[in-house]
């Protein structure tokens, strides 16, 4: 497996602090990859979240969205070994946390848990202030660029 070193992007940005430990992240995951999962594209700004959580209920699932970072946690309560005897037990409900770095302004519109399925739909919603606008260019009748605005005289 290759590794690679980001340190030159520490060394020549500024403030892309988040980019490069994002980078460092994905470089360095080994997760187990338990519970299986699907990022799905549903529109131009829309997303899921599939997630595999066969056996576990609405109340042993928890979704937390703070800042950049959805967590999944889903806790299952243990099982006396002594009540239950397994002669295969192939259903994996053992505990899981599973984290996802969210773009900004990307929100959690809604989950669901249906056939042992956890639908997570996520949706990006860039504030009006941040959308790109067109600004008019005014000319005086003069030719040269007018300043409009008004002097307040009780600050003169």
């Amino acid at each position: 497996m290759r590794t690679f070193d980001f340190s030159p992007l520490y060394r020549s940005t500024v403030g892309f602090d988040r980019m490069a430990s994002l980078l460092d992240a994905a470089a360095s995951d080994t997760g187990n990859g338990y519970p299986p999962y699907n990022i799905e594209r549903t529109g131009d700004a829309s997303y899921r979240i599939t997630m595999a959580v066969a056996g576990f209920g609405e109340d042993e699932i928890s979704i937390e969205a703070q800042q950049n970072k959805l967590t999944i946690t889903g806790k299952k309560d243990a099982v006396d070994e002594d009540q239950v005897k397994y002669l295969h037990r192939g259903i994996a409900t053992r505990s899981f946390q599973r984290e996802f770095e969210l773009a900004d302004y990307v929100e959690v519109k809604a989950a669901a848990l249906e056939n042992g399925l956890l639908h997570v739909d996520l949706a990006r919603e860039i504030p009006e202030a941040m959308k790109p606008r067109t600004i008019a260019i005014n000319q005086s009748p003069s030719g040269q660029p007018s300043i409009e605005g008004r002097v307040d005289s009780e600050a003169a």
